[in-house]
């Protein structure tokens, strides 16, 4: 929260949902600082289902004063060519090793996923953030994935992104 400057008890606090003139700093300053971190994410989804993965990425993109990287591995990632399961792993591992958190699409494919599920304990062995996101409009979601969450959020970009600053 920022205050009012000069007084001793503050007066006023600028809720950074508009711009307040009696406000020591001007809010889009404070929105901009803010978007000073990048964030760097790890979006674990079935490629199966890729259009749930390209709707949550425009949605983060279309985020304004939200940056991040994204450390996922798309359908079309060379990472696929590995000769086999461990060497794919470790891969998927070291993709995952920058990153502050990984979202996790809570969609009921999810818990049938063998990866999603190799994901998620790459992530808790890591001790990453783990968000889950129910899908738009969905009845039945991943029990597993929401068991293994930190967080559980709906598809609102708001409280996805409000989930991984971690407010």
């Amino acid at each position: 929260r920022w205050y009012k400057t000069g007084e001793n008890t503050p007066n006023h606090v600028c809720l950074l949902i508009h711009n307040c003139s009696d406000c020591y700093y001007d809010c889009k300053t404070l929105l901009k600082r803010r978007s000073d971190m990048r964030y760097n994410l790890f979006i674990s989804h079935s490629w199966n289902y890729n259009d749930a993965y390209d709707n949550l990425v425009s949605l983060l993109d279309a985020k304004p004063y939200f940056e991040y990287k994204n450390y996922s591995v798309p359908k079309n990632d060379p990472i696929h060519n590995a000769p086999n399961d461990y060497q794919l792993k470790e891969a998927i591992r070291k993709q995952m090793q920058p990153v502050n958190c990984v979202l996790i699409l809570a969609g009921v494919y999810s818990t049938y996923s063998k990866w999603i599920n190799i994901e998620i304990d790459l992530a808790k062995s890591m001790g990453k953030k783990i968000i889950a996101i129910e899908p738009w409009g969905s009845e039945k979601t991943s029990v597993v994935v929401k068991h293994a969450a930190d967080k559980i959020v709906k598809w609102n970009t708001d409280s996805i992104v409000k989930a991984i600053r971690g407010h």
